[in-house]
């Protein structure tokens, strides 16, 4: 492996992690500020209430679940997939322990408002770094794979609206920030994404040194 390979894996596996804790952190901000959640957090906190268990425990025990179901599925998980599975419910319970109470409309607020941009930010970094996509992602394109007639769209309309009202029953947060969340996911994951994917070695032109 050349020493320009080497430097752009190190790139990659630096971005991945900065990505999958970021990921855990804006989960957590979510968490906090009490007014609403994505529709598998609010199933991951569901859970977490009915079994007493932390929330990162339950993001690990699904990630594992979910990454089951890629057998039937005949998906390859890669290091980033394995990596996103523990990283991120290690990452959100750690910053669970140290941020501050959001107490205040106002904080509650600023709470949701960074943990929906870092989330964007997260999802730029992590599918940019190119060393595999997390679990539940997996899941819709193997599904979209083996339904080929049948939209991505619907599938996972379909697959977050079952989630999200699982989640709901179990006692997890829906509120604005649960629209929030699915009106400015979308935009944010397409204007990070591009600025974040470390290009192919083939792509990248000769001299030019990766950034």
């Amino acid at each position: 492996m050349s020493v320009l390979s080497n430097r752009r894996l190190v790139r990659r596996t630096v971005q991945l992690f900065l990505g999958l804790i970021l990921y855990g952190v804006s989960m957590a901000l979510m968490v906090e500020s009490g007014l609403g959640l994505n529709p598998w957090d609010v199933l991951h906190q569901g859970l977490s209430r009915t079994l007493g268990l932390s929330i990162g425990t339950v993001v690990i025990i699904i990630g594992a679940v979910v990454l089951l179901l890629w057998i039937p599925l005949r998906q390859r998980p890669g290091f980033g997939t394995i990596a996103n599975i523990f990283v991120i419910g290690f990452a959100i319970d750690a910053a669970l322990l140290v941020l501050p109470t959001a107490t205040g409309l106002p904080l509650r607020i600023a709470f949701l408002a960074a943990g929906v941009l870092f989330n964007g930010l997260a999802t730029g970094l992590y599918i940019g770094s190119r060393l595999g996509p997390g679990p539940r992602d997996g899941l819709m394109t193997g599904l979209r794979a083996r339904l080929p007639r049948v939209s991505l769209r619907v599938i996972r309309t379909g697959i977050e609206v079952l989630v999200l009202a699982t989640g709901f029953l179990l006692g997890g947060t829906v509120g604005i920030g649960t629209v929030v969340y699915a009106l400015a996911i979308g935009p944010l994951a397409q204007f990070f994404i591009p600025r974040c994917t470390v290009r192919p070695a083939a792509a990248e032109p000769v001299g030019v040194r990766p950034q």
